[in-house]
């Protein structure tokens, strides 16, 4: 029970610096080269990014069409 109860508690004090700083978290996981590959690969394989990300770089590049 005692156990238990230690076990709950670490996962909520963890879960809470996480939260607290998950800027400095994530800076840290990207900060690693092959990490940040990975993150990125990942990230393209969801089409909801991956049309965001290639349609923002593909429009830049186009002419400004005046209608």
């Amino acid at each position: 029970m005692f156990q238990r109860l230690i076990s709950i508690l670490s996962l909520v004090f963890s879960v809470y610096f996480a939260y607290k700083y998950r800027y400095r978290v994530l800076n840290a996981f990207l900060g690693r080269r092959m990490l940040r590959k990975l993150a990125v690969a990942f990230a393209m394989q969801i089409p909801f990014i991956r049309d965001k990300v290639l349609g923002s770089i593909l429009q830049s590049n186009r002419p400004q069409e005046t209608v």
